[in-house]
């Protein structure tokens, strides 16, 4: 017999109704109930110490200020162990560090009348076209840079170039951090799943014309990406995704299951938990609409943690803010896993174990 759930009979609202207040007791129905269970879900599981925890990130988040006014609160509350991100949102995110402004318009004007002005235009966001192209010129001399000339993934370009934008920020008296300088200082690693697919690949593209040696190593994104994940089970704790949007980041962070069971043939599960904030629609055939339901039979999602998965279907803008305020309310913050400290400890466990059952298949054949 199925239980029919809630009873949905909220209080008339006051004035002093709290963020958890609204969430709890007002989202009760619909969408507004999905993300209700995804912010439960999230406190109450999630963030325990033994997750470790991965978000991914596609749409434009950066320029609309999420960067340090969200997404940097969770990392230094050591609620993000690791990111894959699309490679526009960490170039975007540079802005307000080199002291640029972006600013809040309408969608309705003339875009003819815009590209007159030298305004660029991101939906309803508005800013000045030099701010592309200073920052076009920020990121082509630190690759220039003697540390920079050589072949690395894509979490340690991002780390560099962190470490350039904290320098920066702490010397001009920015108190609130960007993406790329929060990750460097907390040991999160960020990945760009199509690194080319951005002003920051276009100026790295850029740079190798000039003579410069950095290449982006994707193969070692893959592999990195893979022994996180292998890594996390293998010392006993479990893994999360936390997808806002969908895309190449959402598919790039789902692959790693795979990778580790498919390709490499090792024992493993699936991701034990999954929740997704996504304006996609799942009957189109798309990623970025597909359920956890449908990630089970690519070995994605473990079979056996459905009930631990949520499906939101909201825009990012809303929902992230929502989300990341009542985990910020209710959980206390967990110490730091600084993966991006532990990458070669982890790739290295992960080929000794690659390699021992490819020598023992061998062997029986």
């Amino acid at each position: 017999m199925i239980a029919p759930g809630i009873p949905l009979t909220p209080k008339p609202m006051g004035a002093h109704t709290t963020i958890t207040d609204l969430v709890d007791n007002y989202f009760l129905a619909y969408n507004a109930a999905r993300l209700r269970e995804a912010c439960q879900l999230m406190a109450s599981q999630i963030l325990q110490p033994d997750v470790v925890v991965g978000v991914t990130l596609s749409g434009a988040l950066t320029p609309a200020g999420f960067s340090g006014a969200v997404l940097a609160p969770l990392m230094e509350a050591g609620f993000i162990d690791w990111i894959v991100s699309t490679g526009a949102n960490l170039y975007h995110d540079m802005h307000r560090s080199l002291g640029f402004t972006l600013f809040g318009s309408t969608p309705f004007v003339d875009d003819v009348a815009l590209a007159e002005q030298g305004l660029i235009r991101i939906y309803d966001i508005l800013f000045d076209q030099d701010v592309l192209y200073k920052t076009d010129r920020y990121i082509a001399e630190r690759i220039e840079t003697p540390e920079f000339q050589r072949r690395m993934g894509t979490a340690e370009v991002h780390n560099r170039l962190g470490r350039c934008l904290f320098e920066l920020e702490e010397t001009a008296g920015i108190t609130q951090k960007s993406l790329l300088a929060t990750a460097y200082a907390m040991g999160v690693p960020i990945y760009t799943s199509s690194p080319g697919d951005s002003s920051l690949g276009m100026n790295i593209a850029a740079g190798r014309l000039r003579g410069n040696a950095l290449s982006i190593d994707a193969e070692r994104d893959v592999n990195e990406t893979a022994a996180l994940v292998h890594h996390t089970k293998r010392n006993g704790k479990k893994s999360a995704l936390v997808i806002f949007g969908g895309g190449s980041p959402k598919n790039f962070a789902l692959q790693t299951e795979p990778q580790i069971r498919e390709v490499l043939g090792l024992q493993e599960e699936g991701h034990d938990y999954y929740v997704q904030i996504t304006d996609a629609r799942p009957d189109t055939g798309g990623l970025s609409g597909a359920t956890p339901s449908e990630a089970v039979t690519w070995g994605k999602v473990n079979p056996n943690q459905l009930p631990n998965t949520v499906v939101c279907y909201c825009d990012s803008t809303i929902a992230l803010p929502i989300l990341s305020a009542y985990v910020l309310s209710k959980v206390s913050p967990r110490p730091l896993n600084r993966l991006y400290d532990l990458r070669d400890e982890m790739l290295d466990n992960l080929t000794e174990e690659y390699l021992g059952t490819v020598h023992a298949n061998r062997n029986e054949e």
